[in-house]
């Protein structure tokens, strides 16, 4: 049965449905859902690839794996399937243990043409390292496409749809109104609709027998499943022996350790521990703290950032500390924020000698100078925009020069140059924010109506919750500035 094709488009909107498991199971069509969780927005919910699929916990088990008596997965929760305890488990408990065969990785792309998985590894090598959840989708793909494969009891309970972004429509990712995320989409789709081609030409003559993917049709919609089922499980673990001798880290799927959820407060880590008389490792998750009855199994992801969660794993978390609102350095752009907040620069436009050299320190001046710069995360404002700012509205190098700019990028510091230069700042980048949420087409209570009202997709609800994170992030940067403008003497 040959899968449906991609319609044009830059979003991809032809998911899958589930299949046989004694057949050839086909790449077609899915459906996306979400629920909200308490500690994340928009948490992807869908049924399993197999209405029938196999009891992963057992077969784990079955396979030489440990899973602790008190877990179980649970399919009723509004994060959709997960790692709930069903009794109290202590801290330092070991939780599961799975042995060096279970884990799902693609071969080393050194290996030889006498692989089994070689025209896998081969489109493989077409890929760039930074696409490493495509490269390892691929052997996903492949292991799907197999009738009989060993990892068809975890695959067929991996989900039918995944709710990220390259999933939306283009209405619901115009809904996102942020520039740096939709370009990120944009430039997935592209990739996937070029790769499909790629795909295409290397696999359209094989027979069957030699077909990596068991003579089935691989489009863009297939790939971006694939794709999205390893950025929103895999892992890398470190310690992988490549067949040059040299060790490195290899992106895995760890079937039932990726059913934990995400919290930045967790309450469970990854343990690697090197397998006795083997190179390779073990993967075993342990409790970091009591855990209560009925309580999630959760993992911290890593410090990321909405537009990460969002793109890769399909939800965001409100008031995220580790979010941040995307920003250019731009001379009018300073010009228009000091006309709005009221103070005066001359420097924006044509800097001193003695400032463009401190800008230049900053890479904010020269060929190769950095733009980017960002309101919010840990430090509030990005260090180098603070150091800028008071650097432009100085009358003078000397008091940088004893400072240093290491200082000067701190908001920490209070008011290093000075009260009115302090203060200067402080209310220019209020009005960056002013101006930065002018950007946005809508209003946070036009955003929080339409959370409200029935009827909307998931999706875009999705969208306009990540949208609203961002405007208040910058609400919480200005009131936050405004407040230590008002305490300066």
């Amino acid at each position: 049965m040959a899968s449906r094709g991609l319609r044009a488009g830059m979003s991809i909107d032809t998911l899958f449905l589930f299949s046989s498991e004694t057949i050839r199971r086909p790449f077609t069509r899915q459906c996306c859902r979400v629920v909200q969780h308490s500690r994340l927005f928009g948490a992807s919910y869908s049924t399993r690839l197999s209405p029938n699929a196999p009891d992963l916990i057992k077969w784990i088990r079955d396979e030489g794996g440990f899973v602790h008596q008190g877990l179980r997965l649970d399919n009723e929760g509004s994060s959709g399937l997960g790692l709930l305890s069903s009794r109290v488990i202590a801290k330092g408990t070991e939780i599961i243990s799975l042995p060096r065969h279970i884990p799902l990785a693609l071969p080393p792309l050194d290996s030889g043409p006498d692989h089994p998985d070689a025209l896998l590894i081969d489109l493989a090598r077409r890929l760039p390292e930074e696409l490493w959840t495509l490269r390892l989708g691929l052997k996903l793909l492949g292991e799907r496409a197999k009738v009989g494969s060993f990892w068809w009891p975890y695959i067929s309970n991996l989900p039918q749809a995944f709710n990220v972004p390259i999933f939306f429509s283009r209405e619901e990712i115009g809904n996102l109104q942020y520039i740096p995320l939709i370009h990120q989409v944009n430039k997935r789709c592209k990739l996937l609709l070029g790769f499909e081609a790629v795909v295409k030409s290397v696999i359209e003559n094989l027979v069957s027998e030699q077909h990596p993917f068991g003579g089935q049709d691989v489009d863009a919609a297939a790939l971006g499943w694939a794709m999205s089922a390893v950025s929103t499980r895999a892992f890398r673990l470190h310690g992988h022996v490549m067949s040059d001798g040299k060790r490195g880290s290899t992106p895995m799927l760890l079937p039932l350790i990726d059913m934990c959820n995400h919290d930045f407060h967790a309450n469970a880590r990854i343990v690697q521990e090197a397998d006795s008389g083997s190179d390779r490792t073990l993967v075993k998750v342990v409790a970091e703290e009591k855990i209560e009855e009925g309580e999630s199994i959760l993992l911290n992801y890593g410090s990321l950032t909405n537009d990460l969660l969002l793109l890769d794993y399909g939800f965001i978390v409100p008031e995220n500390q580790h979010d941040y609102v995307e920003l250019k350095y731009d001379e009018l752009l300073l010009d228009a924020a000091a006309i709005t907040a009221g103070v005066q620069c001359t420097a924006f436009a044509s800097p001193a000698p003695w400032q463009q050299e401190f800008l230049s320190q900053l890479n904010f001046h020269g060929d190769n100078s950095n733009s980017r710069v960002i309101l919010g995360g840990p430090e509030m404002v990005d260090g180098r925009l603070v150091a800028a700012l008071r650097i432009l509205f100085a009358e003078d190098s000397e008091s940088i020069k004893k400072h240093g700019l290491n200082t000067l990028q701190s908001l920490t510091v209070e008011a290093p140059l000075g009260v009115p230069n302090e203060s200067n700042v402080l209310r220019t980048i209020v009005a960056l924010c002013v101006i930065a949420l002018g950007h946005f087409p809508t209003q946070i209570l036009e955003d929080e109506t339409i959370l409200r009202k029935e009827g909307n997709s998931e999706a875009l609800k999705l969208a306009i919750a990540f949208r609203l994170s961002k405007k208040e992030l910058l609400i919480k940067v200005m009131k936050t500035l405004t407040q230590k403008v008002k305490s300066l003497r």
